[in-house]
């Protein structure tokens, strides 16, 4: 086997989630269209003058490039391509997507047509769609590339009454899977009491 590092260069991502590792650097886990989810280590991403620091958000679609062999790659680059501010509901929506694409999907495993269902759903939310109907989508595509889904075609999830019935159906088969119920998903269900 070679010694010399694996170089992917400007491949389509998103940042599922960052968390601090040592003093100046954070491991992010990234969302790619070729590559899956794919754990990164971006040093000197936390350095106030980093040019990692303001690009490095959640749901903001990214052009990455890394090096590396192991299981844990290093970030060499990664720039913004466009901006998707989202708010409230729209925001806890994306916050449970991640949850479930970190749960659900082993790493580096490729899958492009969940990745154009997640953006489909962050596009829908940034418009203030219906985060309900997207978030069905988003989870019927989820289990049906991870060998999960149901058969026969997708229901329409714009009608009210479909996505309401689809709606148990799906918790109850990510339920299954989980194991455990989602963080962001007992905070979407605490919010909705209040509002």
């Amino acid at each position: 086997m070679s010694s010399r590092a694996q170089r992917v260069r400007d491949v389509k991502a998103y940042m599922l989630h960052a968390s601090a590792w040592r003093e100046t650097s954070l491991i992010v886990q990234i969302f790619s269209r070729e590559h899956g989810n794919v754990a990164m280590v971006a040093k000197g991403a936390k350095r106030p003058y980093s040019a990692l620091r303001p690009v490095l958000a959640a749901f903001q679609p990214l052009i990455v490039s890394w090096t590396g062999t192991g299981e844990v790659k290093t970030l060499t680059r990664a720039d913004l391509t466009g901006i998707r501010p989202l708010a409230g509901r729209s925001l806890m929506s994306a916050w449970y997507m991640n949850e479930l694409l970190l749960r659900l999907l082993p790493r580096e495993d490729p899958h492009p047509v969940l990745y154009d269902a997640y953006d489909a759903a962050l596009q829908a939310l940034e418009q203030g769609a219906q985060a309900a109907s997207a978030l069905r989508s988003f989870e019927w595509t989820l289990l049906e590339e991870t060998g999960y889904g149901f058969e026969g075609e997708p229901p329409q999830f714009d009608d009210p009454i479909e996505e309401k019935r689809m709606r148990a159906v799906l918790r109850e088969r990510l339920d299954e899977l989980l194991g455990r119920p989602l963080r962001t998903r007992q905070v979407m269900l605490d919010l909705r009491r209040y509002s």
